[in-house]
């Protein structure tokens, strides 16, 4: 690990003028995706600012009926709040897949939302990655593919987003509130909040220089029943194959969110009227664009047979 420069901000104001005063600066909250990325010099950042003493730690109601939820909420605090249990399921079920227990207790709500991808190739610093190096190229293009993105991608990347949370976060249509180095704020809802990676994957998500995650805002509770079902290769602390995040109403209508397929949580609002026709048609409509690359073709057909059962457990 390379050396660092380290300070405690006082204010979230502070903290986000102080990483973009300083060159190389970034946060450090929980720091279980951060620590990994600077161990094997994937990052090295010049200089730490840690939020963890700021008061971004509570899950609050909201005048409108929603839930604002600390950006320094522990994953494993949000997953077992009983507001969140009782009315957005599909977030708690979705904490709960994503980790181990010990690092629930550590990560942070913002942390999750930031964590980057888990592309082999992306680790591995003898390999060219336009998301770690931009320019280099994308050994995974032609390369092991199976884990990686068949939709939303580019020539560029075909990396994708390991967040379980940010797959919840998507189908609740929930809102990241920020604040920029000059103090003033902002509310990027969830949609806009991930990028695809175009001719820019290194560019991940919709912040400026020094911006920092506050709070997430959940609106008030939709209802319906709700359900995350993941896919992985073993039964415990694995990321995704493919994984669907979905809210299902009794008249068989759903919101229906992906991960494991794409550079951001995969939701494609115009054809959810599908649904009721079944897991087929509905897959068949979110996924239209998809081009999965030689090793991958099977999480289309993994995708639809995963709805299909979240679908019938709806109707059981």
């Amino acid at each position: 690990m390379r050396p660092f420069t380290y300070e405690r901000a006082a204010s979230p104001a502070e903290a986000a003028a102080a990483v973009a005063r300083l060159p190389g600066a970034t946060f450090i909250a929980g720091g279980t995706n951060l620590l990994d990325l600077m161990k094997l010099q994937i990052e090295a950042p010049s200089h730490l600012v840690d939020v963890n003493g700021l008061a971004l730690d509570r899950i609050e109601p909201t005048p409108e009926g929603g839930l604002r939820i600390g950006a320094l909420v522990r994953n494993t605090d949000l997953a077992a709040d009983a507001r969140v249990r009782r009315d957005y399921g599909v977030l708690s079920r979705a904490l709960l897949a994503g980790a181990s227990g010990q690092l629930r207790n550590k990560a942070t709500t913002a942390g999750n939302l930031l964590q980057r991808t888990r592309c082999p190739y992306f680790y591995d610093t003898n390999q060219p990655c336009n998301k770690r190096q931009p320019g280099s190229g994308c050994a995974a293009i032609g390369g092991f593919s199976r884990q990686l993105a068949v939709v939303g991608h580019s020539e560029a990347c075909i990396a994708t987003n390991p967040s379980d949370m940010a797959v919840a976060m998507r189908t609740l249509d929930a809102v990241v509130e920020t604040v920029k180095a000059d103090g003033t704020t902002r509310e990027i809802p969830i949609a806009e909040f991930h990028r695809l990676p175009g001719d820019t994957p290194h560019i991940e998500t919709a912040l400026e220089k020094g911006e920092l995650i506050t709070a997430v805002v959940l609106p008030p509770p939709i209802g319906g029943r709700h359900f995350y079902r993941k896919v992985r290769d073993r039964a415990s602390y694995a990321f995704a194959l493919v994984s669907v995040a979905a809210v299902v109403q009794r008249d068989g209508t759903a919101r229906v969110a992906l991960g494991g397929v794409a550079h951001k949580p995969w939701r494609v609002e115009a054809v959810e009227a599908e649904v009721p026709r079944g897991a087929k048609a509905a897959m068949a409509a979110i996924l239209a664009d998809a081009r999965p690359a030689h090793e991958n073709a099977f999480k289309v057909t993994l995708a639809e047979r995963t709805l299909g059962a979240v679908l019938a457990e709806a109707r059981g």
